[in-house]
């Protein structure tokens, strides 16, 4: 423990944002980065509880109040090594995580907690900064050859996991560029793309092989997968959309918001827009939000994101609604300390101006006379009591003008077509939700494994680096008997 009377002494501080009438300009990271001595300043906060609940409120296990005291002593070269022994990239968690390990805080239950997420940040942006992140080449390799589907966070974990464990690894990626989600979803605003590419060079130079613009299943079936390789890993995302299923909606102007983030992402970038996110030719020419009036469909990160992007682009108006209701402004009840906490979250996205809100049910989409959108049908969902029974009603039924609609409901399950219904010939099984299932991360094919969106459905940045991870841990143990990578939680950093 740095300083006992840290918390007592230092209150919370997050770093300031750059202004809005400047940044929504620009596709750059919001953040103006503290000090390193800010930093110190903020990680003597961490009480190193008795019982860090913070460990398992993070997915990865990060060992935290080692890392914050190792900050406080300035002794970065330590803190550095402690965070990379269970978190492969602290880069992207340190940027776009919620942070659960936060609301799981002990100093959390009477006091602002400790900025973990951003100590995170500042720990590998010093490394990177100062020479101390590089390629971890294997000593010796196993003579295994390993193929990864997918180069999402969940890939890109086990990729590199499996890699240190002295496999050959081969990531294939349909898009053109390796990263999945981080490379195509997730807005420059909040990840930057060179962040991406820093440590897909480093991975690089650590002997792992990335093939681009190779869709497995299509360009190289699963038999020839399956007889080239000794272990298959599937990482793929969740890429099919919910959709609305309500009338109007072949309407022009409706669009998946994926879509419109990852065509965004690649102007960015200065990337030829021919494929989308999933490896698809885009069929609804260039998407632009400005002068128009946006409606965004659904109320979570994917939808903020869209947000943030339509205000770039010089929305007319922008709209999010959410089917469910307003969440407390406050921690619910029902989900205390150190649960993650039921209540209302406002983006740096919404603070650049939205016009939310809850408790609405999309009826109709409205077009002109040509097939394109001109509005929404929308209406308030009440709960009354019928013949005895709580049940929702709409009421307030009215149509809002919008141009651009960008569904923005979450996915249903990763894409059947191609690579899993040739494994599906071979016993491939999906769980009820249409993921792949996997008992302890190994398919009902042999030497077939999962991880990820493709396993557990739509999650966290955070999740599937954790799952990409445990991942390689079980296909190690299942090509060797046995396994030299960490298991969750266990780590040579003695816990108080």
């Amino acid at each position: 423990m740095g300083k006992p009377t840290g918390f007592l002494e230092v209150t919370r501080e997050t770093p300031k944002k750059r202004p809005v009438a400047e940044r929504v300009q620009d596709y750059k990271e919001i953040d103006i980065d503290f000090t390193t001595d800010k930093v110190k300043s903020q990680a003597s906060r961490c009480m190193d509880c008795g019982v860090p609940f913070c460990h398992n409120g993070c997915p990865l296990g990060n060992i935290i109040p080692e890392f914050n005291d190792a900050v406080y002593d300035q002794n970065w070269a330590y803190a550095y090594e402690i965070l990379s022994s269970t978190n492969n990239f602290p880069e992207f968690t340190g940027r776009i995580c919620p942070a659960p390990c936060e609301s799981a805080c002990v100093l959390g239950i009477n006091k602002p907690p400790v900025t973990i997420e951003y100590i995170e940040k500042s720990i590998i942006e010093y490394a990177f900064g100062n020479g101390l992140v590089k390629p971890n080449i294997p000593t010796k390799r196993t003579g295994k050859k390993v193929a990864v589907v997918g180069s999402g966070p969940a890939g890109l974990a086990s990729a590199a996991q499996l890699n240190k464990a002295g496999h050959t690894v081969t990531v294939f990626e349909r898009a053109d560029r390796i990263g999945g989600l981080l490379r195509y979803g997730i807005p420059d605003f909040k990840l930057e793309k060179w962040v991406v590419q820093r440590r897909v060079e480093v991975m690089q130079e650590e002997g792992i092989i990335f093939k681009t613009n190779t869709n497995v299943g299509v360009d190289i079936k699963a038999d020839d997968l399956l007889e080239d390789f000794d272990l298959v890993i599937l990482s793929g995302g969740s890429t099919v959309p919910r959709t609305l299923g309500i009338p109007g909606s072949d309407l022009k102007g409706i669009y998946p918001a994926m879509e419109f983030l990852s065509q965004q992402n690649k102007r960015v970038s200065g990337i030829e827009r021919q494929v989308n996110h999933a490896g698809k030719p885009y069929t609804m020419g260039e998407l632009y939000a400005t002068d128009k009036n946006v409606v965004v469909i659904g109320g979570g990160d994917t939808g903020s994101d869209c947000v943030g992007t339509s205000n770039r682009h010089k929305a007319k108006s922008i709209t999010q609604v959410e089917v469910m209701p307003m969440p407390p402004k406050e921690r619910a009840s029902q989900t205390p300390w150190p649960n993650w906490p039921m209540m209302l979250r406002t983006s740096t996205s919404h603070e650049e101006g939205a016009d939310r809100h809850w408790s609405i049910a999309v009826k109709e989409f409205v077009g002109d006379a040509d097939g394109n959108l001109k509005g929404i049908k929308i209406a308030d969902i009440v709960m009354e009591v019928v013949d005895g029974k709580a049940q929702q009603v709409h009421t307030n039924e009215r149509e809002i003008p919008a141009e651009l609609a960008l569904i923005a409901a979450g996915f249903l399950h990763p894409q059947h077509e191609g690579l899993l219904a040739q494994l599906q010939e071979k016993g491939l099984e999906f769980d009820e939700r249409g993921n792949v299932k996997a008992t302890n991360y190994q398919t009902s094919v042999e030497k077939v494994f999962a991880a990820g969106d493709m396993r557990r459905g739509q999650s966290l940045v955070v999740w599937a680096i954790s799952e990409g991870r445990e991942a390689a841990r079980a296909a190690d143990i299942y090509l060797m008997g046995e396994s030299v990578l960490e298991a969750k939680n266990v780590s040579s950093f003695a816990v108080a």
